[in-house]
């Protein structure tokens, strides 16, 4: 605490006892924060990352043994207000978090009837409305709903989606470009699953979603027919002048990453293909704003020994053709990383047992971590062996993911057990 922050607290704790308000205590702010201090808040590891709020899985309508996964988020352009979408086993809670440390929880969409519960949940947002797929099951489709229907809810209900795209029966993850409206569903199954690389789906109109082609990058996956496991797809403006305008989607193919042109979605093209040592698992990545730098996760190269610590890809796609890693940040752990998203010079990183991870990435090729949150201290027991590691949920423990874009700098952290976090890295863009 500085100089000037202990003078402003002797005061507050005169004011209370002038006028006999109980005073705040230095584990949280007036206004609820839990602040970061002495590497711990709310009994939470932690490094320059506050905590502002939480609701429990079971505040999240998760009942008996579902768990958590995805998150995403919604800014109401009507009044500013901020929403947390979080994917459960079951379905998707819908929350609330404007004010993020009283969070409300308003209701939730349920799986596709007659779809089994899975543990792969993922959710975009395009045009206020929320695009969600269930990986490993059958007949869940792509359920869309409108958000708007979230405004004015006072009781927490139950919503039926707006529609549901039958094209596949399940899929990992969905993307989508929110300049051209077009979404990209991921490791799909159904009467078109694309060998399980890119099912592209016009949803200018969100409610009614259209069919409009494939893309598998041939010779990779781990049955060689393609599949992506996830994808950021964009209309480029890097520097390669080659691909000016064109809409670019880069993909974390299991086996290497996937650079695919697929502005002309009858005949999509695939640019390149770019493998990298010790690979196990390539899970998903996420460009710089500029387009220059592709930072990715390889989801279990920490869990099978290929590695001696968790490490974050870094290529160099100034080049299309000819994706270059260029680096290798390896962070002061072993945990397996999940979903990673850039925002300005910040790289957020959700990391399984081991939390948020929030690195500085001013310097592309040296990484610097800017701050942790461990959100979910009760996961870290030692792993079990790597072989049942990879065959059972125990690696899945932890968080899952994290969104960082929401317009406040709050960020929210889904995990598996332990519920959503809305925390504030003293390090923002």
């Amino acid at each position: 605490m500085t100089s000037l922050q202990t003078v402003a607290w002797g005061a507050r704790v005169a004011l209370g006892l002038l006028l006999c308000i109980p005073a705040p205590t230095r584990t949280q702010e007036a206004d609820g924060t839990i602040p970061c201090v002495d590497g711990m808040a709310g009994g939470h590891a932690c490094d320059r990352v506050d905590l502002l709020g939480r609701m429990s899985r079971e505040e999240l309508g998760a009942v008996d043994t579902v768990k958590l996964n995805d998150v995403w988020g919604w800014r109401d352009p009507r009044d500013g207000r901020e929403y947390a979408l979080v994917g459960r086993m079951d379905g998707v809670a819908f929350v609330e978090v404007t004010d993020p440390r009283d969070p409300g929880y308003l209701g939730s969409l349920a799986a596709t009837a007659g779809s089994r519960m899975t543990i792969w949940r993922d959710i975009k947002v395009f045009r206020d409305h929320a695009f969600v797929v269930a990986g490993g099951t059958e007949g869940h489709g792509m359920q869309v709903f409108d958000l708007t229907r979230l405004r004015d809810v006072t009781q927490p209900r139950d919503f039926a989606p707006s529609a549901v795209y039958t094209g596949v029966e399940s899929a990992i993850n969905v993307a989508i470009n929110e300049e051209t409206g077009f979404a990209y569903l991921t490791g799909s199954t159904g009467e078109e699953p694309c060998g399980g690389g890119l099912h592209m789906v016009d949803v200018q109109n969100p409610v009614d979603p259209v069919f409009v082609g494939c893309f598998a990058h041939p010779n990779t996956g781990r049955r060689g027919t393609g599949t992506s496991h996830d994808t950021q797809c964009v209309i480029y403006h890097g520097p390669d002048e080659d691909y000016a305008g064109r809409e670019i989607c880069v993909s974390a193919n299991e086996t290497a990453v996937s650079v695919a042109d697929v502005t002309d979605k009858d005949n999509p093209l695939a640019v390149a293909d770019a493998a990298y040592p010790a690979t196990a698992y390539a899970h998903q990545g996420w460009l710089t704003e500029d387009h220059r730098h592709f930072y990715m996760g390889d989801e279990l190269d920490e869990v099978l020994g290929l590695v001696d610590g968790q490490r974050t890809l870094v290529w160099d796609v100034t080049d299309l053709d000819e994706p270059i890693l260029v680096a290798e940040y390896t962070a002061p752990n072993d945990d397996p990383e999940h979903n990673l998203y850039v925002r300005g010079d910040l790289l957020y990183l959700a990391t399984k047992r081991s939390g948020l991870r929030v690195l500085d990435i001013g310097d592309r090729l040296r990484p610097v971590e800017a701050g942790y949150f461990d959100a979910a201290p009760a996961s870290d027991a030692p792993p079990d062996d790597a072989a049942s590691t990879v065959a059972g949920a125990s690696r899945f423990n932890g968080a899952w993911s994290v969104y960082p874009f929401l317009e406040s700098g709050n960020v929210l952290v889904s995990t598996r057990s332990e519920g959503l976090f809305v925390v504030r890295p003293h390090a923002r863009r």
